[in-house]
């Protein structure tokens, strides 16, 4: 009967450490799906630091995992929950990567309003600088950096439209510079020539 009741007790014993002791392989493929996922639509590149810090958490969860699968007892319910978490971040980086996307389209279109204002104002402005011998080679100058904003500016839809949103943002903040420096500059000859009248 004693040797009944300790079969029976170590075949329990048995069960519960090896249901333990099973390496959550489906929650590692899934909490790699969930990265791949977020990868392929550009988290890595709209959201990296979130995107970097989940890779970092997942491959800490993996070594956790493989450091518990190298013990006579492994327990992975840790593991696993760190995993689910690791899943569920995962799936809503997709959300914010679109929702990023979203927000940065917006933004480049009320940036490419302010460039094209700021254009045809310092287009306004060059009719009424004051010319001279200098200021028509700096008006000349000027012009032709309005003219090279413009040719910028019109790649941005075909960029915007070809998914390439972060070349079109750094062409449009690079235009926005300028076409703002280029207003602060005509405003300053235009300030100074009135004081000078």
């Amino acid at each position: 009967m004693k040797q009944n009741l300790f079969v029976l007790m170590v075949v329990a014993f048995a069960l519960v450490f090896t249901s333990c002791g099973k390496l959550p392989q489906v929650e590692i493929d899934e909490a790699k799906a969930s990265l791949e996922e977020a990868k392929s639509v550009q988290a890595d590149l709209y959201l990296a630091d979130e995107f970097f810090a989940l890779q970092d958490s997942l491959n800490a969860v993996v070594v956790a995992a493989e450091t518990q699968k190298s013990k006579m007892f492994a327990n992975y319910s840790e593991v696993k929950e760190k995993l689910t978490a690791i899943s569920a971040q995962g799936t809503e980086l997709v959300t914010k990567t679109g929702a990023r996307k979203e927000e940065i389209k917006s933004d480049l279109a009320s940036a490419q309003v302010e460039i094209n204002n700021l254009i045809q104002e310092n287009i306004q402005l060059l009719e009424v600088a004051p010319k001279g011998k200098e200021g028509n080679e700096a008006l000349e100058a000027i012009k032709a950096d309005i003219e090279g904003i413009n040719f910028s500016v019109s790649d941005v839809p075909v960029l915007i439209g070809n998914g390439d949103l972060l070349n079109a943002q750094t062409k449009v903040e690079a235009a926005r510079e300028k076409a703002a420096a280029i207003n602060t500059e005509l405003k300053t000859v235009m300030e100074k020539y009135m004081k000078k009248s």
